[in-house]
């Protein structure tokens, strides 16, 4: 039934974001550095070094944000995918490979009506550290360079902004729209992404079948599982930078602006 399918999305959403956030928050922070202003080397790096500015609990900003809209998200997704499914397939037949992909190119634009406003949020949130951090090494290296001199430069210090505050920033400021930037490029991401994940998923699901009214035992599934999502996030890996760096209203130290999805990718 549909509210048990919006459960089953609801949860496996929410236990998604909680195992996988920090790396989810490493991926922003090194999505978003550009050559010359670097803080990151790779996910390790980046990981350690949050833990040792932010603590442990670094790891998960912006992950309120997250456990709040995934459930809607993951639900309206995984939903939309079944139902794009049934209707397209013709009296209970197995759906050819291409209709299989429509279904989830359905469900890849149906949720990115709760996916653009989380994202943007999220980014703020992620990206916020590591724009801090860029300014107290900055400051630290202004303040040796001009010890000798009265009146050296004071540590920056960062000023924590929440989720509601940006919220109403960007609704006073730029309306609904400001909620919504970045909505093509990820489409641009989660279109792709569903094209491949959802009739990837299915058909490595069905090997495990030893009977086709039986379901496939718990660790094909999550194998499955693996083997799609990983096969799809690297695919539309590109997109995903493109997406982070135009949604990102902060920048750090002589950091590119960006006016679009082409310019970004110039």
């Amino acid at each position: 039934s549909l509210p048990a399918k919006l459960i089953n999305g609801g949860i496996a959403g929410l236990i998604g974001v909680t195992c996988v956030f920090p790396i989810d928050l490493a991926k922003t922070r090194l999505q978003n550095q550009q050559n010359g202003q670097r803080m990151y080397t790779s996910m390790s790096d980046c990981l350690i070094k949050t833990i040792r500015s932010e603590g442990y609990f670094g790891m998960y900003r912006g992950a309120a944000v997250n456990l709040t809209l995934v459930t809607p998200e993951k639900a309206i997704k995984l939903a939309a995918n079944d139902f794009f499914r049934h209707h397209l397939s013709k009296d209970g037949k197995k759906l050819t490979l291409l209709r299989e992909m429509l279904a989830g190119c359905g469900a890849g634009t149906c949720q990115v009506i709760v996916t653009t406003p989380m994202e943007m949020l999220k980014i703020q949130l992620q990206d916020a550290g590591r724009i801090a951090a860029q300014k107290k090494l900055m400051a630290a290296q202004a303040q040796l360079s001009s010890s000798s001199v009265a009146g050296a430069a004071e540590p920056a210090v960062e000023t924590r902004t929440t989720a509601m505050q940006i919220t109403r920033e960007l609704l006073r400021s730029k309306g609904i729209a400001g909620l919504y930037k970045g909505l093509g490029a990820t489409l641009l991401r989660d279109v792709p992404f569903s094209i491949v994940y959802f009739p990837l998923f299915a058909n490595l699901n069905k090997l495990g079948q030893k009977d086709p009214n039986v379901k496939a035992p718990f660790y094909v599934s999550f194998l499955s599982g693996c083997v799609a999502g990983s096969t799809a996030a690297v695919a539309v890996n590109p997109c995903d930078v493109i997406k982070t760096r135009l949604q990102s209203l902060q920048r750090g130290v002589n950091e590119d602006t960006y006016s679009g999805i082409l310019d970004c990718t110039k």
